[in-house]
């Protein structure tokens, strides 16, 4: 997937929360919350029930054959080399790679019939980031708001209090930090509506979460900043009596609080978990950024977004970045074999951990894809390798998602392909079903019309409905 800058909105990555190049005045993050709110305005039906998402998004195609909906008895040249093995759900298997998963399949739902007509990867990310269909196939640059920039702008608007953790968080490598690479941008909605970024592996000894929190070295400087301001401050509102700049001196209140809240700088560090724990996730980026979602959502954001690509070190030769499985990028199987285990502890340790800790109620962990892959293997010669090995190129007809808690009905598959793979035969479904269940979870009124600043107002999610099999009032 091509990398691409980021997004020129009104205020950049850069002068949001960065601890290192954020002026001690708080002047970048002020901007910033000030625009978040002038934002109000486009806030919509919400009722707060607490809730969250946990949202993994695996760039590339997660390969559904290889992992949650195989097919044993489809010919070889469909069914690969992998094979299934039973579950603690009677009736549901999974790929033999993921052995964990098999003990926890009664803490999770599988989805076998989601699909959408989007190809490449620019046009199947924002068709599966926004709900609608984009106006172009190509491109990872938003033409409507992400899913969860409108979270953003629904539940940041409706918060009573001066001071809250970052509504929407993503996680992403380092070098991956762009908001348009995964078309995770604000659109029309302006780019205060953009999830907070961390970047980094956090399974890395020299990691830092950059953008938040103030280091130790710099708290001394602060404090002198901090008098220095009073006595400004003071000089400020002898010769401002018009009340504009009281207003000013709330978001730059507001910025230092945020810059420098224990509360957010614990909610970030994994050095509070023990090593047992961190251990039980992997100390993979996987497995830390999973373990850093579990302890955001508990600390209050509403909506984390992890991007599992590289589990962390050196790609081996045989291997992709990402999933994008094609036989000039990987062999699949070895792939699989090295990514699947990582994947699979990390997860099954997350799910474990939010129902060990009694967040399953609240907490709805999603795992999804831009598409999934060709269902017949297509041999190629592999571009590091050098010799003809299997790979699987894009398929949007037919992919895999897992859903595991927010109070649903866990231990079932919903929807089917049919005999190899190729497209839903049961309970066909679009991504916009999957956003109306997760809408739905988190209290906000999908069908509500929001003000877009560049034509008419749209409404959140111009189809679907949420996935019945989940509701347990249905069931």
């Amino acid at each position: 997937m091509k990398k691409s800058s980021l997004c020129s909105g009104p205020i950049s990555r850069r002068s949001v929360l960065e601890a290192g190049g954020l002026s001690v005045l708080g002047l970048g993050l002020s901007d910033f919350l000030r625009f978040q709110a002038q934002a109000k305005e486009g806030s919509a039906a919400f009722v707060d029930k607490g809730t969250s998402v946990i949202f993994i998004w695996l760039p590339g195609g997660f390969p559904h054959m290889e992992s949650y909906d195989m097919k044993p008895d489809a010919p070889s040249e469909y069914r690969g080399d992998l094979r299934p093995i039973r579950t603690n759900v009677p009736g549901i298997e999974v790929c033999e790679l993921l052995p964990m998963h098999a003990k926890f399949a009664d803490k999770f739902t599988l989805i076998r019939s989601i699909h959408h007509e989007f190809a490449d990867h620019g046009g199947a990310h924002k068709r599966m980031m926004t709900g609608r269909p984009p106006k172009t196939p190509t491109g990872t640059i938003n033409d409507a708001p992400a899913v969860t920039s409108i979270v953003k702008n629904i539940i940041g608007s409706q918060k009573r209090n001066r001071f809250e953790m970052p509504v929407c968080v993503s996680e992403v490598d380092g070098n991956r930090a762009g908001i348009d690479t995964f078309a995770m941008g604000a659109a029309w909605l302006g780019a205060s509506n953009n999830p907070f970024i961390v970047a980094g592996d956090p399974s890395s000894p020299d990691f830092k979460v950059q953008n938040i929190g103030v280091r130790k070295e710099m708290e001394s400087r602060i404090d002198d900043r901090l008098a220095m301001l009073k006595g400004m401050d003071d000089m400020r509102r002898d010769v401002d009596k018009s009340g504009v700049m009281n207003a000013m001196d709330s978001f730059n209140r507001q910025a230092m609080e945020m810059l420098m809240s224990e509360r957010v700088r614990q909610a970030f560090d994994l050095s509070k978990e023990s090593t047992r724990t961190r251990e039980r996730y992997g100390m993979t980026a996987y497995g830390q950024r999973a373990l850093m979602a579990r302890r955001l959502v508990e600390a209050g954001s509403r909506f984390v977004t992890m991007v599992w690509e590289n589990p962390g070190g050196a790609t081996p030769k045989n291997c992709a970045y990402n999933w994008d499985f094609h036989a000039v990028n990987c062999h699949i199987f070895e792939d699989c074999k090295w990514k699947l285990p990582i994947y699979d502890r990390a997860l099954t340790a997350l799910i474990d951990d939010v129902y060990q800790r009694g967040l399953d109620q609240k907490t709805l962990i999603v795992v999804g894809s831009d598409f999934g892959h060709t269902p017949k293997l297509n041999p190629q010669r592999g571009t590091k390798t050098g010799v003809i090995q299997p790979g699987r190129d894009h398929w949007p007809k037919a992919m895999s998602l897992l859903v595991s808690g927010g109070g649903m009905n866990m231990g079932q598959v919903i929807g089917a392909t049919n005999s190899k793979g190729e497209h839903p035969i049961e309970r066909v479904m679009t991504p916009n079903d999957l956003w109306a269940t997760v809408y739905q979870h988190l209290g906000i009124d999908y069908s509500v019309y929001l003000k877009n600043s560049q034509g008419p107002p749209l409404q959140i999610l111009p189809f679907g409905k949420p996935i019945e099999e989940l509701n347990p009032k249905m069931t």
